[in-house]
């Protein structure tokens, strides 16, 4: 399994926004985590916009980017976009490098 960085970036008006998809982005992001893609969800709440993070584990990139697609943030408009980046984790126990 390789590690990844899912951004979501937020549009301004993101807290008002989020409101009617909060309940199913949740779900979306708890399902990822039954399934084992993702490990750890979460905002970043300092700075301006607010971005969220979510680190996740996958075989390809690929993978990621379809789960991300299928967020109702993203398919809602809450999220303008989303970027995600391969992680070459190399501390911690679950680091694919271990050095």
């Amino acid at each position: 399994m390789k590690h990844f960085l899912l951004f979501l970036d937020f549009e301004a008006d993101y807290l008002t926004k989020r409101e009617p998809h909060r309940a199913a982005h949740l779900a979306h992001l708890k399902k990822g985590e039954a399934d084992g893609l993702v490990v750890l969800a979460g905002a970043c709440a300092d700075g301006d916009p607010m971005i969220g993070v979510s680190f996740c584990q996958a075989d390809t990139k690929n993978q990621v980017e379809a789960f991300a697609a299928q967020d109702p943030y993203v398919t809602g408009g809450v999220a303008k976009g989303f970027r995600v980046r391969e992680w070459t984790t190399v501390v911690g126990k679950d680091s694919i490098m271990k050095l």
